[in-house]
């Protein structure tokens, strides 16, 4: 569909979450996209990695970029990294690790950006698709709920490899100072 999609004057595709769906703690059967499993798969529902590369290198030959759905503010239950490093994560009065405090995401645990190594890995995980797969930029899912310094030199990383196209799910203005190219929000 590529083709009809530049016919039809589309410039960019945003991929949704594209990695594999956390299954601890799950709503629903399917669970969702936004609870995510593992930073650096491809949910093979969708396929495989050689699937996406061709989908990116398509859309590139057809002068489209391509930007993924990218979920920083927290991981799914069985996400690795809650095993390997649970310092990553929010805990609450107990030690537990907890979902996002005043949401009802109860299917996600928050992250912890006052964790350097968090941080470092995030960072990893988001130049690993710009470096591997040649995308083009990312839509990040309640980037207000991020720190903005985390995104400001996460934006100057990605850059320093390609120039990059960063879509904020927020209405903060000082995401679009350093990080962001364009916002939305729901109010």
């Amino acid at each position: 569909h590529i083709p009809r999609l530049k016919e039809m004057g589309v410039d960019i595709l945003w991929l949704m979450p594209i990695f594999p769906i956390s299954e601890k703690n799950r709503k629903g059967s399917m669970g969702s996209y936004y609870a995510v499993a593992n930073y650096k798969e491809v949910n093979p529902e969708f396929g495989n990695k050689d699937d996406l590369k061709s989908l990116i290198k398509n859309a590139h030959e057809n002068e489209m970029l391509v930007i993924l759905d990218w979920v920083a503010n927290h991981t799914g239950w069985d996400n690795p990294w809650i095993e390997s490093n649970p310092e990553w994560y929010t805990k609450d009065s107990t030690g537990a690790i907890t979902h996002t405090v005043g949401t009802d995401w109860t299917d996600v645990a928050d992250l912890n950006y006052d964790n350097q190594e968090m941080r470092d890995a995030m960072k990893d995980a988001l130049k690993y698709w710009v470096k591997e797969f040649n995308v083009d930029g990312y839509r990040c899912d309640v980037a207000g709920m991020v720190p903005t310094d985390f995104w400001n030199n996460v934006r100057a990383e990605l850059d320093s490899i390609k120039p990059v196209f960063m879509l904020a799910e927020a209405e903060q203005l000082d995401l679009h100072e350093k990080a962001f190219d364009m916002g939305y929000a729901w109010h």
